[in-house]
């Protein structure tokens, strides 16, 4: 279809029949979650368009969002833009208290939901409302349809709430996902991957066209019955069959006069007269410098802003007056227009037109999408920073910045916060205190992400300066906590933490902290003799009264040693946190304390203390989001109780699951490694199995694990012994004592932060 003066757009979808007809069937059989994946301009949003135009679908309601290219502090972008129009939908609906917690978040639906209940002092806890509030309105809405696009730009709270979603999905809700392949966060992959039984599922997959393909794609955009065989290997050689670059090669050679009919259909005048170039980049180019002075502003404007905006918004950016300029940019294809906000009609042509700006205009462009930004309500203020960096304006860019991730943190979307920062910190020049500052800023909040950004340099550069006792002590910890994260140097973590105690004498739970982790046991020459004064050190300096939390995560810490050491004092411990938490833990790091505590009553024989521990762990965990990270490490160390406990009906399904799960975590990932080991044995896979648990056995004791070794070691010695191959064969068991390296199930881990 050719319109306006050169916007060409197949009138049907072409090649994807067989996809479209499977999205239908899974959409219909509610409750339902499908995934389209694919890489940029394959045609995603295409397919999802026409899923919207099958009369199968008509009778739910569609629920529609997308993910950014330029992300903003705002938690759950996509699923917010999805709900917000949706008041009068929700009138009337029963809706329970726990949706009242979205008010904050969806302002637009005030008048529909109830009273926000009181806060809570766990901001984890807060989150976790807010999922299931989302949820329940999600079901109210139902039967519905969800729709999110481009995932892979989601933020992690969006890719949170997913997980949660596909795990507790309304029975009348479909839910598609569009990402590009491994670009998406695992734990949605993962999620998405095995959903529940009576969930269905599909995961459609697009590749590029073939010749034929882009033969029929190229027909349908002409509006004709054929183009020629040659045109068409020359388009799919060229494009590398992606429809959008398809489309642009053709706008190309159409707006240049150099495709004649040809018996009926269309083909290039000659092929040797045109050296078209493969992708999107020269035909969107060609066709910008074609436009008139005023719609090519248009066009780069629109580049820079990356993001839908009002039109008046893209025309004070571009600077021009008028709308004659606008209608001229929408008419040439490139851009697109939906109640009343303009962008791109693709990514792909946006970065195309955005390189070919020169820098000086793009500077001036930025600097204009800054000021226009700042206008717009509610502020986008990673926008605003966006376009300040880009703009060539450091110092603005770091306030805002700042500022951004203030506001991404307070929200609790502390990935994005971290995502900020560690920008400002590699990007700007900060004078030594500033950036010690914002560099702690960073460490806290990347401790509550499930994948850690890698901030070690970082850390370590702001410790080479003269600063404050209490920022050099916070850095130290942090840096500890990230060498730990990463399980590399275990003495250089107990050095960090022993250095950090003098300098936190203003902040006795932190110093407490600090003490506890140079007195875990680690595998070094530190005899545990010498540990126990530190943990004894703790005991004393953690404040006895105050906000619950931080002396509840201490006192965790010292009685997970306490279990493994065999020293009694560990029962006392664990009554005195049961007692201040009624039973069960709210917090995060009440929930941590619990853990530590069952992941080593589990090592220790303990298991009816370490079932309750951790099952009461994992309920708080899921009934507060303590995070996505935390609910992994609690999920493995159960799976370990009910390996020990002979509980192992669905045991390797689940064990299959967190190893996918666990990819970017090497703590839990090592623990599930462990128990699929010791499950591997089987009559038909003996052989297998040995082999299996022998490469365990070695990584665990070149990784100081000890430990962990009596499973795998004890199960290959019965192999062996079933065989009659005991003997020289397997290498000796080491034997542990409180002075080896402790295995990964949290229990001697330094984190998360008592904060």
């Amino acid at each position: 279809m050719i319109t306006g003066a050169g916007r060409m757009v197949s009138p049907v979808l072409v090649a994807r029949e067989t996809e479209l007809d499977q999205l239908v069937a899974a959409v219909v059989a509610a409750p339902s979650v499908v995934v389209v994946e694919g890489e940029a301009g394959i045609g995603k949003t295409r397919l999802v368009a026409e899923l919207a135009t099958r009369p199968e679908v008509a009778g739910p309601r569609w629920l529609k969002g997308g993910c950014g290219q330029v992300r903003e502090p705002f938690p759950l972008g996509p699923v917010v833009e999805a709900l917000r129009g949706r008041a009068g939908d929700l009138a009337g609906a029963a809706l329970s208290p726990v949706t009242g917690a979205l008010r904050a978040l969806l302002p637009e639906l005030q008048d529909v939901l109830p009273e926000a209940p009181p806060p809570l002092e766990d901001r984890a806890a807060e989150l976790h409302r807010v999922l299931r509030g989302l949820v329940e309105v999600l079901a109210a809405l139902g039967p519905a349809v969800l729709v999110l696009e481009d995932l892979h730009w989601a933020d992690q709270q969006t890719a949170e709430f997913l997980v949660y979603l596909v795990r507790a999905l309304p029975a009348e809700l479909s839910v598609v996902l569009t990402y590009r392949g491994e670009e998406a966060d695992p734990a949605l992959r993962a999620a998405t991957a095995r959903p529940a039984d009576a969930i269905t599922s599909a995961h459609i997959a697009l590749r590029p066209l073939d010749v034929a393909g882009t033969r029929a794609l190229a027909a349908a955009i002409l509006r004709t019955e054929e183009v020629s065989a040659e045109f068409a290997e020359h388009l799919c050689a060229r494009s590398s069959g992606l429809p959008l670059a398809i489309q642009e090669l053709i706008a190309m050679l159409r707006t240049q006069g150099k495709l004649i009919r040809w018996q009926g259909g269309w083909a290039r005048r000659t092929l040797d007269e045109l050296d078209v170039p493969a992708g999107v980049r020269a035909p969107v180019r060609e066709r910008v410098a074609r436009m008139p002075a005023g719609a090519r502003a248009i066009t780069e404007a629109a580049a820079v802003l990356r993001l839908a905006v009002p039109a008046a918004t893209l025309v004070e950016v571009a600077g021009v007056s008028g709308t004659e300029a606008l209608d001229e940019a929408l008419d040439s294809g490139l851009l697109t227009e939906q109640g009343g906000l303009v962008a791109f009609r693709h990514v792909l042509a946006a970065e195309a037109v955005y390189e070919g700006v020169t820098l000086g205009r793009r500077q001036a462009l930025h600097a204009a999408a800054a000021a226009a930004t700042r206008t717009l309500r509610p502020v986008p203020l990673g926008q605003v920073a966006h376009h300040l960096r880009h703009a060539g304006r450091p110092d603005e860019w770091v306030a805002a910045a700042v500022a951004a991730a203030e506001h991404a943190a307070g929200l609790g979307n502390d990935a994005e916060a971290a995502r900020l920062l560690e920008e400002v910190l590699r990007h700007a020049g900060l004078d030594p205190v500033r950036r010690a500052e914002l560099t702690i800023r960073l460490g806290w909040a990347a401790t509550y992400t499930l994948r850690v950004p890698a901030i070690g340099e970082l850390l370590e550069e702001a410790l080479t300066h003269d600063l404050p006792r209490r920022l050099r002590g916070e850095l130290r910890i942090l840096l500890a906590l990230y060498l730990d994260t990463i399980r590399v140097d275990t003495l250089r973590v107990r050095q960090a933490f022993a250095d950090a105690v003098p300098d936190l004498a203003e902040v006795p739970e932190l110093a407490a902290w600090a003490m506890v982790c140079v007195g875990l046991p680690t595998m070094t020459d530190v005899p545990f003799a010498e540990r126990l004064p530190w943990l004894e050190r703790a005991l004393e300096t953690v404040p006895g009264d105050g906000e619950p939390g931080p002396r509840v995560f201490v006192l965790g810490k010292v009685a997970m040693v306490f279990v493994l050491s065999g020293d009694a004092r560990w029962w006392a411990l664990t009554e005195r946190i049961l007692a201040e938490t009624g039973g069960r833990p709210v917090s995060r790091r009440e929930v941590g304390a619990y853990k530590s505590i069952g992941g080593s009553a589990v090592e220790a024989g303990h298991h009816r203390v370490a079932a309750r521990l951790l099952e009461s762990a994992l309920d708080a965990a899921r009934g507060t989001n303590v995070s996505a990270r935390d609910d992994l490490a609690l999920r493995a160390c159960l799976a370990l109780s009910r390996f020990h406990g002979g509980a192992w009906d669905g045991l390797r399904e689940e064990i299959a699951e967190l190893r996918e799960q666990c990819s970017n975590r090497p703590q839990e990932q090592l623990l599930a490694d462990l128990i699929a080991a010791c499950l591997a044995p089987a009559p038909s896979r003996l052989d297998a199995a040995r082999a299996t648990l022998a490469e365990l056995i070695r990584d665990l004791r070149v990784r100081g694990d000890l430990d962990m070794l009596g499973a795998p070691v004890t199960l290959l010695l019965r192999l062996a012994s079933a065989v009659d191959e005991a003997g020289e064969r397997w290498p000796r068991q080491p034997t542990w004592s409180p002075g080896g390296r402790p295995g990964t199930c949290g229990r001697w881990a330094c984190g998360p932060s008592p904060r």
